[in-house]
């Protein structure tokens, strides 16, 4: 299971303590990667949060120590947003997470989320803002393949 990847869409609930049940798959994967509940953090120009497990953090990791240390730029920026502003939430027994405020307030979450498989991570989204996310995203994605099909077609 270790190299599964997060798939599909999952609607979930914001209770009123802040908690969110990470879906059944996503724990699956997570607890193959050995992660002791989901590192989660904001995304910065997005709202919404970025979930992923052991596998992910290792790799950046790996990458992290690629970078010049010297080049403290580079490195800090990396590091700050990538690190500083992750957490490692624990799992209760129901695979819920209670996420921070400033979490909430971040992602403008309610009390209705959509869980989002994105590989090697995942995504939770405030309803309506996936959905205006997912309509810029097809009409990108479709003027693409426009472009792409009268490319091929010549003049």
């Amino acid at each position: 299971m270790k190299g599964q990847l997060f798939i599909s869409t999952f609607s979930g609930t914001l209770d009123g303590k802040g908690r969110v049940c990470i879906p059944a798959s996503f724990r699956e994967i997570l607890s193959a990667q050995e992660t002791l509940g989901v590192y989660l953090r904001p995304v910065i120009g997005e709202a919404m949060l970025e979930g992923f497990g052991e596998q992910l953090m290792a790799e950046y990791h790996a990458k992290l120590q690629t970078l010049d240390p010297f080049d403290a730029a580079d490195l800090d920026d990396n590091e700050h947003f990538a690190l500083s502003l992750t957490q490692l939430l624990p799992r209760d027994e129901n695979g819920r997470v209670r996420l921070p405020d400033e979490f909430i307030a971040h992602a403008g979450l309610k009390d209705r989320v959509v869980f989002v498989g994105q590989g090697a991570r995942f995504q939770i989204w405030e309803p309506e803002a996936h959905t205006a996310m997912l309509a810029e995203r097809k009409a990108r994605y479709e003027a693409k393949r426009a472009a792409a099909k009268a490319a091929r077609s010549g003049p």
